[in-house]
């Protein structure tokens, strides 16, 4: 295979083609990140509402002290 001399214009126009698009990678990762902790949060709040609803009280109410 014969070499050919390196382009510069090639070069940065690589260059910038993959800082485009490691950005938009890391904009996409965190909007993931963002949504899976807000969705963890959600079920995590919900169960405990559920069980805490479920099992009801943990003792009987308090009769009001008066006549």
């Amino acid at each position: 295979m014969p070499r050919v001399p390196r382009n510069p214009f090639m070069s940065l126009w690589l260059s910038a083609a993959h800082r485009m698009a490691n950005t938009g990678h890391g904009m996409i990762t965190a909007e993931v990140r963002r949504q899976q902790c807000e969705i963890v949060a959600t079920a995590t709040r919900n169960v405990e509402q559920f069980w805490t609803h479920a099992l009801g009280r943990t003792s009987p109410p308090r009769r009001p002290k008066g006549r």
